[in-house]
């Protein structure tokens, strides 16, 4: 057996619910197999060492099977002691199996198992089990309609019962023990389909929290060396829209420079190439002066209505093109280096607009929006969402960002998964001279897992998964189509990279600093090799060749004239109506 493999118990041909943790369990590189409780028992253990010890995964019914089993020779309970590392739990379909079966493990005849009933209180996972529970520690949120209808509350005194995720008294996610191993029991009766299609814009964990928190805490925690991995959490704040003058709107830039250097975090200005001509000189400075606290990335290009959201994409890639030419315009004057990732206007995209994007130099889109705008959009799935970036459009990724209402259990969950943290504001949050701000983001920084908060940028290049595959070699995965690597260990280390791309002739070089690197090509992926001492940080760039056309799309003086109208229009709202509405109502409360 390899070490740290699951053993999915089930009957013969696995369930409904089998086949989605097997799901899981792939999305997260564990190896796994389908066994019933008779193979496994009839194995007893024999041919495993004790560095492999079983990790077990099953449903109330079927464990009881187990137990019962166990139980009938001496022998098949040693096993279970020297072989069993641990075992995940959900509820079955049968309560009067799963009241056996938690008795059986509590040891306690009065245990009280009721339905989740609204109103009680929140989800809240434990603060005590750092090491289980991780980044998820302490987080809190209320329970869903999906949790009322398919989860359960167990109320125990038993003080070895420890409730991993509570809700007002009882517990909902439980680690109980029986002969000396730790058992993890999830009062679902089900597990989340991740191959089910998105429906809405973005994952929201506070929809699933009871059938994908708990298995995902088990899987990382049980599996972590077998386990993707990512080797830091990369965060930034990006602001939509402002023109960098001394305020736009609510955003005062000196003052942000405060609280940023005060309460340790980055902001990225997304901003709109045309007004590449109107930043302030003391502003300009401002950033110069401060580039670890503050980044510009590309913001559309005029930032018209649904700009970056047609199917042409020959219009797309000039538009794309001029964007980068009034950033490199506006880096010549200020000095200011701009992040190569864009942000969508409105968070409108097609198709189209990935492929354009892809083949004019930038490294990434970061979106609040996954879902293309194209009249027969592509199907995305949970499992696209949980990855570190979305790469179903022409392989080329977004990197999703959130709202702070979106709550501290998403991004909590999405450092869980190894995404960075991504927060979208826009200047109008700031109008309490950013107290909610800075509330959200000392909610993000108390996290039980440290944030590295630096440029959109560097958060693109440092955002991959990795595991080892031995001592000296580590498997990693690309997303942005430049990395960052770092070889933080005191060995020499082989880096085995690999990128999903379904077009490798698109590919114009691989390149890592000067050296240009050879690839290759299969399964729709590209992979090739870098070796780093210990300490040594190298970049990873894949070029693309620029698609056909010079790049050039002629303006008509008309649409120049509307460009510049609505530009100037909603710089007016931004600092006028907006501002002024808003200190109205404030001062009305």
């Amino acid at each position: 057996m390899r070490k740290q493999e699951a053993i999915l118990l089930d009957n013969p041909g696995l369930s409904i619910e089998g086949k989605k943790i097997a799901r899981i369990l792939g999305f997260f590189g564990v190896p796994w197999r389908a066994l019933t409780t008779g193979k496994l028992l009839a194995h007893n253990g024999a041919d495993r060492d004790s560095s492999s010890k079983c990790r077990l995964m099953s449903s109330s019914d079927t464990l009881l099977q187990l137990i019962n089993g166990l139980e009938r020779d001496p022998a098949f309970t040693q096993f279970w002691e020297e072989q069993v590392h641990s075992a995940f739990v959900y509820a079955g379909d049968d309560s009067e199996i799963l009241r056996k079966l938690i008795r059986r493990l509590t040891g306690d005849n009065g245990i009280v198992i009721s339905k989740i009933n609204p109103g009680v209180g929140d989800l809240t996972v434990s603060d005590q089990l750092h090491d289980f529970c991780k980044v998820m520690a302490g987080v809190r949120t209320a329970a869903s309609k999906a949790d009322f209808d398919t989860s359960l509350v167990f109320n125990t005194p038993k003080e070895s019962t420890i409730n991993i995720i509570s809700l007002g008294h009882g517990g909902t996610f439980l680690k109980l023990e029986y002969n000396r191993v730790p058992v993890f029991f999830s009062t679902s009766k089900e597990i989340i389909d991740i191959d089910a299609e998105l429906t809405s814009q973005n994952f929201d964990v506070r929809e699933h929290f009871l059938n994908a928190v708990p298995l995902v805490l088990y899987i990382k925690w049980a599996f972590r060396d077998a386990c993707w991995n990512a080797p830091e959490t990369n965060a930034c704040l990006v602001i939509d829209d402002p023109v960098l003058k001394p305020t736009h709107g609510f955003v005062n830039f000196q003052e942000l420079l405060s609280l940023m250097k005060r309460h340790k975090f980055s902001t990225n200005i997304a901003f709109i190439p045309w007004n590449w001509r109107r930043s302030a000189p003391q502003v300009v400075r401002l950033f110069k002066e401060n580039p670890d606290n503050y980044s510009v990335s590309v913001h559309g290009c005029d930032h018209t209505r649904a700009e970056f959201g047609g199917p042409d994409r020959r219009r797309l890639y000039c538009k794309t093109r001029r964007a980068l030419d009034r950033m490199n315009r506006h880096e010549s004057i200020t000095g200011i280096c701009h992040d190569r990732v864009m942000v969508f206007p409105q968070g409108i995209f097609s198709e189209a607009a990935m492929s354009a994007l892809k083949h004019s130099g930038l490294i990434a889109a970061v979106n609040s929006d996954v879902i293309s705008s194209d009249s027969q959009p592509r199907a995305v799935t949970i499992s696209e969402l949980w990855d570190i970036a979305v790469m179903g459009y022409s392989d080329f990724p977004i990197f999703t960002r959130r709202y702070p209402w979106e709550g501290i259990a998403n991004f909590a969950f999405d450092v869980m998964l190894g995404k960075p943290a991504i927060v979208l504001i826009h200047h109008d949050y700031c109008s309490d001279h950013c107290a909610r701000l800075i509330d959200f983001i000392k909610g993000l920084n108390a996290l039980k897992c440290p944030l590295t908060w630096s440029s959109l940028g560097e958060v693109v290049r440092r955002s991959y998964r990795q595991r080892e595959v031995s001592p000296d070699v580590v498997e990693l995965e690309m997303y942005g189509t430049e990395l960052r690597i770092e070889n933080r260990s005191g060995r020499r280390k082989r880096y085995l990279i690999r990128r999903r791309e379904s077009e490798p002739s698109g590919i114009k070089e691989v390149r890592v600093g000067s050296e240009e690197m050879v690839w290759n090509f299969h399964d729709g992926r590209i992979d090739f090799e870098v070796e780093l001492d210990p300490g040594e940080s190298r970049i990873i760039a894949i070029k693309f060749h620029d698609l056909d056309g010079n790049g050039q799309c002629e303006e008509t003086a008309s649409y120049k004239a509307k460009t510049m109208l609505r530009r100037y229009l909603c710089e007016l709202r931004d600092n006028y109506v907006t501002t002024t509405k808003l200190r109205f109502v404030g001062s009305a409360k």
